[in-house]
């Protein structure tokens, strides 16, 4: 049987399944589910900012009302379901008691200070790395590309300057030059980069002619676009590499650490098939790599990145221009 343990962030790995941060970490035993199914580590759920803000000016406006209208009021507590920092926080605490594979932090915030503040707050719970989940829709045409790009820096390295543990960025693909981001990223100190993160992306609803809000589940059809990008990234700079998006069997597994990734990202895959179908997925790569003759995940990692593949235009723009050509004599 081929060895599929791995490393990420540092941190020894007995798989490279990765649970996704999503819903799938709301329940302890979910998470012990996916231990026994073989998952190397787990990312939990993201700690928002914004809505531990929503919380806590529902908790004032509750705790407001009729605080003068008698006397009585004053003995006045509200009935509230409050979701604050310290609740997110103590159910980390009660994941991490519960299993013994890596459990990684996820955050999302706005200002520096604040990503600072419940960083230390996270590495406190237990957890072995910390991903910053870089979730932002630059739509202000006052900043330039520059500007938000120095504050992601700026903020990144912040936090890795304020933790002891490893830390990782889960980076959109919407950034014109992203390997120049991913380079200057690396010298903030992080570990890791996870390719990439899924929008919320509105439709419009023709008939009430509103605003549609939700997450659509990913496809494999998704694949290509982080798979691509990790081929290109593999070799350049000291880090991990994790695909997120897109994953949903062992042969997409084997797909993305052939390009470089250290570990895959799945979500969406046991949302839709249940958490056992992870270890139906490892045994998927484990068949794979016994039949290509790999004895480690070491012994093809990367094989098709961009310094290793043998047409590099494959990864590049020189092939999108090929295949147009190619297209265009079929039809001629």
């Amino acid at each position: 049987m081929p060895s599929i343990t791995t490393t990420y962030l540092g941190i020894p790995l007995s798989s490279p399944l990765v649970v996704a941060a999503s819903s799938l970490s709301n329940l302890t035993d979910t998470i012990a589910q996916a231990e026994e199914a073989g998952a190397g580590a787990l990312v939990i759920r993201s700690l928002f900012e914004e809505q531990m803000e929503l919380d806590s000016e529902r908790m004032d406006r509750d705790l407001a009302v009729g605080s003068e209208s008698f006397p009585e009021a004053l003995d006045y507590f509200p009935s509230i379901d409050f979701g604050d920092a310290s609740e997110h926080l103590m159910w980390v605490e009660k994941s991490r008691e519960r299993v013994e594979m890596p459990l990684i932090a996820s955050l999302n915030a706005r200002s520096k200070g604040s990503w600072v503040h419940y960083a230390n707050l996270l590495e406190q719970t237990g957890v072995d790395g910390l991903e910053l989940n870089v979730y932002a829709v630059e739509a202000d045409a006052g900043r330039s590309a520059a500007d938000v790009e120095e504050e992601l820096y700026d903020l990144v390295h912040a936090v890795c300057d304020r933790v002891s543990i490893p830390v990782s960025v889960k980076l959109s693909p919407f950034y014109t030059s992203l390997a120049q981001v991913t380079a200057n990223l690396e010298r903030t100190g992080i570990k890791g980069l996870v390719l990439f993160n899924r929008f919320l992306q509105p439709d419009i609803d023709v008939d009430s002619e509103t605003l549609l809000s939700e997450i659509r589940p990913s496809t494999p059809a998704e694949l290509a676009l982080p798979l691509r990008w990790i081929g290109l990234l593999y070799g350049r700079q000291q880090l991990d590499l994790a695909l997120s998006t897109g994953a949903h069997s062992g042969e997409d597994a084997a797909k993305a650490i052939l390009a470089g990734a250290s570990v895959v990202q799945i979500a969406t895959a046991l949302l839709r098939n249940g958490v056992p179908y992870l270890s139906l997925m490892l045994r998927q790569l484990e068949n794979w790599m016994e039949e290509h003759g790999h004895g480690s995940l070491e012994d093809f990692r990367g094989k098709l990145s961009l310094q290793h593949v043998a047409d590099p235009s494959a990864l590049e723009r020189a092939h999108y221009v090929n295949l147009l050509s190619k297209r265009g004599r079929k039809l001629n």
